[in-house]
């Protein structure tokens, strides 16, 4: 069994974004679906919040699609807290069958593989996919609670607030072909350092690129942009620089979504974006466009993910890190 580059035969067929107060006053904003300058979509607590943000991104995702809920076969959901309650608690009301994943920050392409996987193989006409982050629910989960006040490394990243919904059919269906895909496979640099997850995620999205080009013959000069899920400025550096190391040159190509959702100058956000929203309202709200209207044709997109949690990290553990790719065409 090959454990390279798969051949996939599917279509994101529609998408939606929600976003709070930060994403929208970044460069994408005026891309995105939903937005609430008060990060709570009329919720008590932070962690309802992101599940209603998953809850209103699927239904508008559903609607664009020309969908109801008993259409889709499978659903695949993920987000960063402890046993992915924001999905599950945001999607309750959705009759579909459910499979909660976890790639911390790359659950969007890990989810919108699966999908392909899903309809390719004909299990099902219609899979859905959704993820998200919270600034304020993963703060308290794997650091301090905001009101602590802990002073931020110049390494770390911006956790987004959002969240992307996807739904994938068939190639015959209108929409943007996802056509080979690499499932990514965990790598551990010997990073512990949890203030900079750029360093963890390197290697990771390092292998999986270098997997796919030597597979597939491909060079970055065949794609409009290489586009990574968050390595932020302190990790995108490294993956270029991995990259031209072992001979290919990917920095004219290259792009990362904690570099592109805000505008280091005017926000505080120190290395850039990160979290499984960051990755998946990118993608829902400014790519996909772009190869809907062959503005881009073809596009590598690698979200990279930490696989850490708050007691590995406590135990001084390293943090192993996965990337997954997805190529897209217009």
């Amino acid at each position: 069994m090959s454990q390279g580059v798969m051949r996939l035969r599917a279509k994101i067929c529609a998408a939606a974004s929600a976003v709070g107060k930060k994403e929208t006053e970044g460069p994408l904003g005026s891309f995105f679906d939903l937005r609430d300058p008060t990060d709570r979509y009329g919720q008590k607590t932070w962690e309802a919040s992101e599940s209603e943000m998953q809850r209103q991104a699927l239904a508008l995702a559903l609607k664009r699609a020309g969908l109801t809920s008993k259409e889709v076969g499978l659903l695949f959901a993920g987000d960063l807290l402890n046993q992915c309650v924001a999905s599950a608690y945001g999607l309750l009301e959705y009759n579909i069958p459910y499979c909660g994943i976890y790639g911390a920050c790359s659950t969007s392409a890990e989810g919108i593989l699966l999908a392909s996987i899903a309809v390719t193989g004909k299990s099902t006409e219609w899979a859905a996919v959704v993820t998200s982050s919270h600034y304020c629910a993963a703060e308290r989960q794997y650091r301090t609670p905001l009101e602590y006040g802990a002073q931020r490394s110049p390494t770390a990243q911006w956790t987004v607030t959002g969240a992307g919904s996807f739904v994938v059919g068939a190639e015959t269906r209108d929409g943007v072909r996802v056509t080979r895909g690499v499932v990514g496979i965990p790598r551990d640099s010997g990073v512990r350092d949890t203030a900079n997850m750029g360093a963890a995620m390197a290697g990771a999205a390092a292998d999986t690129l270098l997997r796919f080009f030597r597979e597939t013959g491909e060079t970055p000069e065949a794609y409009d942009r290489i586009v990574s899920g968050d390595l932020g400025y302190e990790g995108g550096a490294l993956l270029c620089d991995l990259m031209r190391a072992e001979g290919i040159d990917i920095r004219r190509q290259y792009e990362d979504c904690g570099q592109l959702i805000y505008d280091r100058k005017t926000q505080d956000v120190h290395a850039g974006g990160s979290g499984c929203g960051c990755a998946a309202v990118t993608l829902a709200g400014y790519l996909l466009p772009r190869l809907r209207k062959r503005t881009d044709k073809r596009i590598l997109f690698l979200p990279t993910g930490a696989m850490m949690s708050p007691d590995s990290v406590k135990q001084g553990r390293t943090i192993p890190a996965v990337a997954h790719l997805a190529e897209l065409e217009g």
